[in-house]
C-alpha cells in the first residue's frame, strides 16, 4: 500500500498529518510512505527526519495524489483535488461531512472510499483513534494557556510581604474533553475554578478536578450515545444565560466549549453577559470555526470590547501547539492503520459490517455508503 501524505492548504494550519516516528511504524507493517517537502516543517519535522525513517520526499503532489492508495491529512481538501485520486483508493482526515455536501458527492462520484475522522465511534475499541478527543483535549489546555497569557493579572493566590493575591476566577462553559483539560490546566496553575454543563452526568467529573459544579434548573435535559450534549429548546437556553451571568460578571476568565455535532454552535454567551463582565478579563470561544459560542467573537481574531473583556476566537486552537497536536493524531492515524492492516496483502481492510468503519466511512464503492448522509 502506498500512503502519501500531502501538505495542508489552509495557511494556519501548523499541524502535520503524520510525524516521521509513526510513518516509520507504518513502513515496519509493510507500507510504502511519501510526504510531500515541507509539510511538517511548521511542526517542527524536516524533511531530512522523514527521510532517515524511509519516507520518500516527494515534490509533485498531483502526482503522488495519483499514485496513492492512502492519502492521509488533517484538513478536508479542496474539492478540485478529488479528481486526482486514484478510483479505490483511501482518503482519510477530517472532514466535516454534515456540512459539506458537495465534497461527499464528488468523493462518491471518484469511487475513493472517504474516511472521517470525527465520525470514529466514541467506543472504547476506537478510543485509541479517537482524533476529534485528542484534539479536544489540547485545544482545552492552550485555551487556558492563551487566556492566561491575555489576562492581566496572575493565576494563583500568593501571599507576600506586600498582602496577599487572590485567585483569579475561571469559568469554563461545556464540560467534553476540551472542558475537563481546560479544567485541570486552570487548577494546576492554581486558579479558582466553576465550571457548568447541560449534562448533569459531568458534575463527578468535574468535582474530582477539584472544581465547583455550576447547577442550573434547565428541566430534562441529557446527552446522545455518542456522549455529546443535546440541543437545549429556546426557553433553556435563556434559562442557562440569566444561570450563567452572575458566574461570568465575577469572572476573571471564560471559556466556551459547547459544540453541537454537525450543526451551528449554540450562542451561550450575549452581549448583555459581556457588558456585565470586568474590564481586562478574559473570554476565550472554542466553538468559533463553527459559528461561536459567544456574541461578537470573530474567527482567528481578538476583539476588546470597550471598557470588556478581550474576546479571542482562535479557530484549531491544538494548533499552537502543533508538535504535540501532530504526534496525537499521527498516533491516532496509526491506530487506525494497523487495527485494519491485512498482513497478508499488506493493505487496510475495507469492512462496512465492522462497527468502526462502519461509523466513519462515508464514501465507497462508488456511492454514498454511512447511512446519515445517503
Amino acid at each position: 500500500m502506498r500512503i502519501f501524505v500531502p501538505s495542508e492548504t489552509l495557511d494556519t494550519e501548523n499541524r502535520v498529518a503524520l510525524q516521521a516516528d509513526y510513518a516509520q511504524k507504518l513502513i515496519q507493517l509493510g507500507a510504502s510512505v511519501s510526504i510531500e517537502s515541507g509539510a511538517g516543517e511548521k511542526s517542527c519535522c524536516s524533511d531530512d527526519q522523514y527521510k532517515s525513517v524511509g519516507v520518500s520526499v516527494v515534490d509533485d503532489r498531483v502526482a503522488a495524489l495519483k499514485e496513492a492508495d492512502l492519502v492521509a491529512r488533517l484538513r478536508k481538501p479542496p474539492i478540485d483535488e478529488i479528481q486526482h485520486l486514484k478510483p479505490g483508493s483511501i482518503h482519510l482526515s477530517f472532514l466535516d461531512p454534515f456540512n459539506e455536501a458537495e465534497l461527499i458527492k464528488a468523493f462518491a462520484a471518484a469511487n475513493v472510499t472517504a474516511v472521517s475522522m470525527e465520525m470514529i465511534p466514541r467506543t472504547t475499541l476506537a478510543q485509541k483513534m479517537d482524533a476529534l478527543s485528542s484534539q479536544a483535549n489540547l485545544a482545552g489546555y492552550f485555551a487556558l494557556i492563551k487566556a492566561a497569557e491575555r489576562l492581566n493579572q496572575i493565576l494563583p493566590m500568593m501571599m507576600t510581604p506586600s498582602g496577599t493575591i487572590s485567585p483569579a476566577r475561571v469559568f469554563i462553559i461545556g464540560v467534553g474533553v476540551a472542558g475537563l483539560q481546560a479544567i485541570a490546566t486552570a487548577k494546576r496553575l492554581g486558579a479558582r475554578v466553576e465550571a457548568f454543563d447541560t449534562r448533569p452526568v459531568v458534575e463527578e467529573q468535574v468535582k474530582s478536578l477539584g472544581a465547583k459544579f455550576v447547577k442550573i434548573d434547565l428541566g430534562e435535559t441529557g446527552q446522545t450515545d455518542q456522549g455529546y450534549a443535546k440541543e437545549l429548546t429556546p426557553e433553556q437556553i435563556e434559562k442557562q444565560r440569566q444561570g450563567m451571568a452572575k458566574v461570568c460578571a465575577q469572572s476573571d476568565i471564560v471559556i466556551t466549549t459547547a459544540k453541537l455535532f454537525g450543526r451551528p454552535a449554540p450562542r451561550i454567551v450575549t452581549a448583555d453577559m459581556l457588558s456585565g463582565m470586568r474590564n481586562g478579563s478574559v473570554v476565550v470561544d472554542l466553538a468559533v470555526e463553527s459559528g461561536g459560542n459567544v456574541e461578537g467573537s470573530k474567527l482567528d481574531e481578538e476583539v476588546k470590547l470597550p471598557n470588556g473583556p478581550r474576546i479571542i476566537g482562535i479557530g484549531t486552537l491544538e494548533g499552537g501547539v502543533a508538535v504535540h497536536a501532530s504526534q496525537m493524531y499521527s498516533s491516532n492515524l496509526y491506530n487506525f492503520v494497523e487495527h485494519f492492516w491485512n498482513e497478508e496483502t499488506k493493505t487496510l481492510k475495507i469492512d462496512l459490517e465492522d462497527e468502526i468503519q462502519k461509523g466513519c466511512i462515508i464514501t465507497h464503492g462508488g456511492a454514498i455508503a454511512h447511512e446519515s448522509f445517503r
